[in-house]
């Protein structure tokens, strides 16, 4: 496809954060004003991000920082659409959440319920501040047969210093030590963020197009989805390395202010 297919197909561009927008919190090139011209074409923008260790408030707070959130956006995380799926699915289930404080406090306010000592079901998310003793009582529940699901599978979080362990890596350790594997996962590469993207936002996924930097996540999720996609080689993946993955993006771009060049 060219660039003047995607535009014009295109109604809801899922944006990919770290890699694609911006580095350490610098915005890749003149990334507000690419920004601002997709929304002065209509186009729907939304942050969608793996990343479960912050809440949706503090995605729209940093994202407006660094000059690229606007009213009329929108920021959808893998916990998010955990929530939705509890809410949808396991509608009044005790859950036992692994997730920092301010992501509890979003569960309650979606009107999850809470419950670390008789849950109904386990979920994982990006806890970066995870204990032993969080991590010996979640393990349990897991031995004990509680419904087990995980915000999303990324091995690792990349950061200025260095990648840090994420849910993924996570998941290797309660294998190890429960022996159970998630029942579930939600966020990217699979099927149900991008059902809950197009429930929550009214846009068919055939009018989405995902834009992103690495191939096993971001382009793997748009094909999973039948959506559009950009691949982006301003973060992880390389010109190389993207032929080392099955999928094949609608575009690849060095990066994507490249898509109105």
């Amino acid at each position: 496809m060219t660039k003047e297919d995607i535009l014009r197909e295109t109604q809801l561009f899922l944006l990919d954060l770290d890699g694609t927008l911006y580095i350490d919190d610098a915005p890749i090139g003149e990334m507000p004003k690419t920004l601002q011209t997709l929304r002065d074409m209509g186009k729907k923008l939304v942050f969608l991000t793996n990343n479960s260790s912050k809440t949706e408030a503090e995605y729209e707070k940093k994202l407006r920082s660094i000059g690229l959130f606007e009213e009329g956006d929108g920021v959808y995380t893998s916990a998010t659409a955990t929530e939705e799926y509890l809410k949808a699915h396991e509608r009044g289930k005790r859950v036992f959440l692994l997730g920092t404080e301010p992501l509890k406090e979003e569960f309650r306010a979606a009107g999850v319920p809470l419950d670390e000592e008789d849950p109904e079901v386990c979920v994982l998310a990006y806890d970066v501040t995870l204990t032993f003793e969080k991590m010996r009582k979640f393990d349990r529940f897991l031995r004990n047969g509680v419904r087990f699901v995980a915000t999303h599978p990324d091995d690792v979080c990349p950061t200025r210093d260095g990648s840090m362990p994420d849910v993924g890596s996570f998941l290797a350790l309660f294998e190890r030590s429960s022996g159970r594997k998630p029942d579930l996962i939600v966020g990217k590469p699979f099927r149900l963020m991008g059902e809950g993207a197009e429930a929550r936002y009214g846009v068919k996924r055939a009018a989405m197009c995902m834009a992103g930097d690495r191939m096993h996540t971001d382009i793997r999720f748009a094909s999973n989805n039948k959506m559009h996609s950009v691949l982006v080689l301003s973060g992880e993946t390389t010109a190389e390395t993207m032929h080392d993955f099955p999928d094949v993006p609608d575009l690849v771009l060095p990066d994507f202010n490249e898509i109105l060049r």
